[in-house]
């Protein structure tokens, strides 16, 4: 049984960081490109960030952001403990959503980020 769980979110001050974490169980994370997404109250489901199975040249994947989020999100891989994570710096109220990771066509049950001002 394949299972992707998320862990990390909570609540948080205006310009503070969290690091969320998905760990996956019953699949080997490593061979996948892993997103994550959020998504706020009356809004659409967002893709924040991916990250792509190693390579030659790029050992830890390759990395994309959404533009809202490039230069405060970072989203990195441990391919020994099948976890994805993903460091929030600089967190805005904004950045209020449930996260979600995604490997495939499987996803976490999400974790809650709320930021206040």
């Amino acid at each position: 049984q394949v299972q992707l769980v998320e862990s990390g979110g909570g609540l948080v001050q205006a310009g503070g960081s969290l690091r969320l974490s998905c760990a996956a169980s019953g699949i080997f994370f490593s061979m996948y490109t892993v997103g994550w997404y959020r998504q706020a109250p009356g809004k659409q489901r967002e893709l924040v960030a991916t990250i792509t199975p190693g390579a030659t040249i790029t050992p830890g994947g390759s990395t994309n952001y959404a533009d809202s989020v490039k230069s405060r999100f970072t989203i990195s891989r441990d391919n020994a403990k099948n976890t994805v994570y993903l460091q929030m710096n600089s967190l805005k109220p904004e950045d209020t959503a449930v996260y979600y990771c995604n490997g495939g066509r499987y996803w976490g049950q999400g974790t809650q980020v709320t930021v206040s001002s």
